[in-house]
């Protein structure tokens, strides 16, 4: 028996508990994983716990301060300085899938991550959003929020120290034209306030794809405005089932098609 678990607080209802008990049964694992709510103050206390599993993941407000309680990073966590995902054993050693379920989703999608790219919101999941469309030469402007702008300028220093990349941040006020990708990293359209949407209908009708990190309702205003233009979307469901496949690669050297994300998708929007 193997066992895993997700560490936060506040975690609230969450779906990783029965994502990885799927996937743990697609891939004819006994393994058990389990919420670890844990108050900032006392991670530290805790992190002895955790990496006795055979491993965990971490998320809001763990995934930065777990790295100084692990031996080494993975590339993608020591760029973004982000963990979400730790393999233990005699070394415990974090990861970033966040990254890699966010691919891995537009590609289902069959939404290119290329050309003209917004990425709305300066938190972060954002972040990794801003970071992914550097690196893969996108021309890449970050709005934010009047409040948020100056969260967006740092993203935007980060990118052009780290990865010598340009960005562009604007305010989403001030947005007007169409992108080849629009992504929603911010919580606008999320249950229960579902009325909203990140931008008006006129700039999402004018672009050719977008992705929304939101998945519960399974369609936001922001989509629905999508859908009706005619142009490619996605949730972040797929973003989320990915993510915990990606660990579970790491964790149990497993591999899942796309029939098996999928799968797991459907027995998700079931139990929202």
């Amino acid at each position: 028996m193997k066992y895993f678990g997700l560490a936060g607080y506040p975690l609230g209802h969450s779906l990783s508990p029965l994502i990885h008990s799927e996937l743990l049964k697609i891939s004819g694992i006994s393994g058990e994983y389990d919420l670890y709510e844990i108050e900032p103050a006392r991670f530290g206390d805790e992190i002895g716990k955790l990496k006795a599993l055979s491993g965990f993941n971490v998320t809001i407000p763990h995934k930065i301060n777990v790295i100084p309680f692990l031996d080494e990073l993975d590339e993608k966590a020591a760029l973004f300085g982000a963990v979400n995902t730790v393999k233990c054993g005699e070394r415990a050693k974090g990861f970033n899938t966040d990254c890699a379920g966010f691919l891995r989703a537009l590609e289902t999608a069959g939404i290119e991550l290329a050309g003209n790219v917004l990425v709305c919101g300066a938190g972060g999941v954002s972040r990794m959003f801003a970071f992914e469309a550097a690196l893969a030469d996108c021309r890449l402007i970050i709005g934010a929020r009047t409040a948020d702008l100056e969260a967006a300028k740092t993203i935007k220093n980060e990118i052009k120290e780290k990865l010598g990349k340009s960005v562009k941040v604007a305010d989403l006020s001030d947005i007007c034209d169409g992108y080849d990708l629009i992504i929603n990293g911010t919580p606008v359209g999320m249950y229960p306030k579902v009325g909203f949407s990140v931008l008006p209908k006129k700039i999402i009708e004018k672009s050719r794809a977008a992705f929304d990190a939101v998945y519960n309702p399974e369609e936001t205003l922001f989509l629905k405005y999508a859908r009706e233009s005619g142009i490619k979307y996605s949730n972040g469901l797929p973003m989320l089932v990915w993510q915990a496949a990606v660990a579970e690669e790491i964790w149990n050297g497993t591999k899942f098609t796309s029939e098996d994300i999928n799968g797991v998708i459907e027995i998700c929007k079931n139990n929202l």
